[in-house]
């Protein structure tokens, strides 16, 4: 804006002879680059996996040798949780007996780095998961009791972080980004975002045929019409798909 100002002065200033050039124009403004967020509800609907493609994805997860990596990606494929939700989680929010997960918070950038907050609709939500996620969540525990133990660090805690980072304190959501990445160009697979797994686990409750509210519940949107759009995208490409499909 500043400099809109006095280019506007240096225009009138070239127009009644005080100088001959205007310098502004010269001038190259720096780009100014987007902060990256970790809420990504504003993604295009249309970025998810088909079942075919989720069972690919999924058959290639079980060989990867990094167990925190695949609990990740595992939960958030079968849960639906935003990946900062995932990430804000504790131990004593995963009932391993009845396979509730308590989702309460939610990882969030500030000024002075991360912290946990609300959820994005500032409700907290139970939801039940699968069984074989449950079984990857205890091994991920184990593992990770390990690796923390010998920094001489006890997670034996309520508080506990079931994802912290290696020097147990908040691990950004943002490093699935290069996980997945490199995970995908490793094997090969169709491009999908970390937020893409939430959408794919939409579409296969829609396609499960779980109701609108149970949906917009599990995946804690404040707005069914968010639910709807998510809907809406879903049917319209499956219906594409089955159309290629077609022999003509």
């Amino acid at each position: 804006m500043v400099k809109n100002y006095a280019a506007l002065v240096m225009k009138y200033a070239i127009k009644h002879g005080i100088i001959d050039k205007n310098p502004f124009e010269l001038v190259e403004m720096p780009i100014i680059k987007t902060k990256i967020s970790i809420d990504e509800d504003d993604e295009e609907f249309e970025n998810f996996y088909s079942r075919e493609e989720l069972v690919q994805f999924l058959t290639h997860l079980q060989e990867d040798l990094d167990i925190k990596k695949q609990a990740v990606f595992r939960l958030l494929a079968f849960s639906g949780m935003r990946k900062g939700e995932g990430f804000a989680l504790k131990w004593k929010d995963i009932d391993f007996d009845t396979f509730n997960v308590r989702i309460t918070k939610a990882v969030k950038r500030g000024e002075k780095g991360l912290y946990l907050g609300p959820t994005k609709n500032g409700k907290p939500r139970t939801i039940k998961i699968d069984e074989e996620t449950i079984g990857i969540l205890k091994l991920w525990r184990s593992e990770q009791e390990k690796i923390l133990a010998e920094k001489g660090i006890n997670t034996k805690n309520k508080q506990q972080l079931v994802f912290s980072n290696i020097s147990n304190v908040l691990q950004d959501p943002n490093k699935t980004v290069q996980w997945l990445s490199d995970f995908l160009e490793k094997h090969s697979l169709e491009h999908i975002t970390t937020h893409g797994l939430r959408h794919t686990h939409c579409s296969l409750l829609f396609e499960a045929g779980a109701s609108i509210k149970e949906v917009q519940y599990r995946l804690g949107h404040n707005d069914v019409k968010t639910t709807l759009e998510i809907y809406a995208h879903v049917t319209r490409k499956t219906k594409v798909q089955l159309i290629n499909l077609q022999p003509f």
